[in-house]
């Protein structure tokens, strides 16, 4: 009995390490944007920790890819690659957008070349941040409203293809996201 429960435990112990080591961090948040629910949930550990409500997308709705001007909010998993405090909006974290695989779609769709396709391939095989000045738009973030009202939240979806919180509620997302948290927009 007792050499199971060592085995079991140096197990469990094993895989902690390895998940450590491969730069995985344990029941690290994650964020949740359900683009149909218009909410967005903080995730650990399998468990909702904190959900916040009436959030807004893009005006022109979601997209598994997004062009630049089409007013619509990505669909995918993105990580958060930098983190503005000081934004017209309040707080702005910043999206790893766009990935490899809208980028290969648009590419096949003719609506960026080749050299574009590279440049963000090669940004995404590299871990850094993609170009953000492209045909498929960038700057995509979750963010508050600075100075607008709070109103417009519950009017329209009206931004340009981020999401947006109000100030109250992006500040208190603030505890749960840094660099590199996990975010999941469908």
């Amino acid at each position: 009995m007792f050499h199971r429960l060592l085995t079991l435990v140096t197990a469990v112990a094993l895989g902690a390490l390895s998940a450590a080591a491969a730069g995985q961090p344990l029941k690290a948040p994650w964020v949740l944007v359900d683009t149909h629910r218009h909410t967005v949930s903080v995730i650990q550990g399998g468990k909702v920790k904190q959900t916040f409500r009436r959030i807004a997308v893009g005006r022109g709705g979601v997209a598994k890819v997004r062009y630049e001007g089409g007013g619509r909010t990505p669909l995918g998993t993105f990580h958060v690659a930098w983190v503005n405090k000081n934004s017209r909006f309040h707080l702005f974290f910043g999206l790893d957008y766009p990935h490899d695989a809208q980028a290969a779609v648009a590419l096949k769709r003719n609506k960026i070349g080749p050299g574009t396709y590279a440049r963000i391939l090669r940004a995404y095989n590299k871990g850094r941040l993609p170009p953000q000045d492209t045909k498929l738009g960038g700057y995509i973030g979750i963010h508050g409203l600075g100075h607008a009202s709070p109103v417009i939240q519950r009017m329209a979806d009206w931004t340009e293809g981020c999401i947006a919180l109000d100030n109250r509620q992006i500040d208190n997302l603030a505890q749960w996201v840094s660099i590199g948290t996990k975010v999941v927009i469908r």
